[in-house]
């Protein structure tokens, strides 16, 4: 499998684009199958596939028609911790508080 770390960000667009062919083909899928599948026009799928310019969305609606949506989830991972210590010195999320109710 080809290393991604070196790509630009056009050629990683190409490359993700033929991911999602192979895949595509794996399933034995059309464009016109695929496309339906991700709720896409044929056109924006085949622009997909041929420059790997897509809309962000429509990429999680096609990694989610291809049963891909754990791969999307690795993307953006948090580090794992290199030890106890700094899992335990990780600062508390901070949520906000419910709105108060004007009387």
């Amino acid at each position: 499998m080809m290393s991604l770390d070196l790509l630009s960000a056009e050629e990683l667009a190409q490359e993700v684009a033929r991911r999602v062919r192979a895949l595509r083909l794996d399933h034995a899928w059309t464009q016109v199958e695929a496309a339906a599948r991700s709720g896409m026009t044929l056109a924006s799928y085949k622009r997909f596939e041929r420059t790997g310019e897509i809309a962000f969305r429509s990429l999680l609606k096609i990694a989610i028609a291809l049963d891909q949506v754990d791969a999307l989830q690795r993307w953006f991972a948090p580090p794992p911790f290199a030890s106890l210590d700094q899992a335990l010195a990780q600062p508390k999320v901070r949520k906000r508080a419910p709105r108060r109710r004007l009387s």
